[in-house]
């Protein structure tokens, strides 16, 4: 298998973490229903492959994501993985699901823009942030750690560019109720390398230190791994991706969706970065779900390395 020549920068970080998000993120964007055992397998495969951060299913209601209403079928038959298994949990209901089966790493979901508060939460952007406080109180109380996802960071589909300041106030209230990490969402991929520079400045500024950031690109324009890599150089340390390419973002017609996670490998192999992840396992994971869904993966690093192999 061809892998990339290594040419170490020494402006980087040693070691990335990859938060893997393609058996959630990716999965619920689905237009048919995976079964359960295939989603298992899935996540045996990507924890076999090196990843050690996988983001499992979601506890939203199953009239909301149907794709996911197997939550609690499918979390005991990969518990006993030795991998970080987050879950995401929309409110105290869902965080009660996921405690009773064992979960202690969880996710809430805000925005950063009112249009998209009121379109995913039917609420405004301080009204989700107070459905968010009990749970994650409760969920550090029980000794878990939180994550707060924050979509919309650099775009919106209705009110355009988003100001840095505002998303520095809704990340500044995550931190404050206890969040231990936040994922920076570029929900409809419009962000470019200065935008994510000066999101980052501005954020250290008001005392949110980049070793609690994490960013998750979308690659609608081209610039997920551009964005990534300016990300990298600020000091950025944790990287959304999903495998495969797969997910997407329902409100811009013409994303191209997640940054695959094989993309990303590849670009930080070249960089000398320790991933800890073997990318031919990772691609031969991607083809065989490719295969479960019926079409080819998105991943240009995947189409690129299967091709290689036929």
């Amino acid at each position: 298998m061809t892998l990339p020549m290594v040419v170490p920068d020494q402006d980087l970080p040693p070691r990335v973490r990859i938060h893997e998000v393609g058996a959630r993120d990716g999965l619920q964007n689905e237009k048919s229903t995976v079964p359960t055992e295939v989603k298992a397998e899935f996540v045996r495969r990507l924890a076999d492959a090196g990843l050690t951060t996988i983001e499992a299913t979601s506890f939203v209601h199953p009239k909301w994501v149907p794709q996911l209403a197997d939550a609690e079928q499918l979390f005991p038959r990969i518990s006993d993985l030795p991998v970080d298994l987050p879950v995401l949990v929309p409110n105290e209901r869902g965080l009660d699901r996921a405690l009773a089966l064992g979960a202690r790493r969880v996710a809430v979901f805000a925005s950063a823009t009112e249009s998209f508060a009121k379109a995913n939460l039917n609420r405004t952007v301080d009204e989700a942030l107070a459905m968010f406080e009990p749970v994650v109180g409760r969920a550090k109380a029980e000794g878990g750690h939180v994550r707060g996802y924050l979509s919309m960071c650099f775009g919106d589909p209705w009110e355009g560019a988003v100001p840095v300041a505002q998303v520095v106030r809704v990340c500044r209230a995550l931190v404050d109720m206890g969040c231990d990490e936040l994922s920076l969402g570029d929900t409809i991929g419009v962000a470019t390398p200065g935008h994510v520079s000066a999101l980052l400045t501005e954020l250290n500024e008001a005392g949110v230190p980049t070793t609690s950031l994490g960013v998750h690109f979308h690659d609608t324009y081209g610039q997920a791994l551009a964005n990534t890599l300016a990300a990298l150089r600020h000091g950025v340390t944790t990287v959304d991706a999903s495998a495969g390419g797969l997910g997407g973002c329902p409100y811009a017609k013409s994303a191209t969706g997640n940054l695959a996670t094989e993309d990303l490998v590849w670009m930080l192999q070249g960089l000398g970065i320790d991933t800890g992840v073997d990318l031919g396992r990772l691609v031969a994971t991607s083809v065989w779900m490719a295969d479960h869904l019926g079409r080819p993966s998105p991943s240009r690093t995947v189409r690129a390395l299967s091709h290689q192999e036929q």
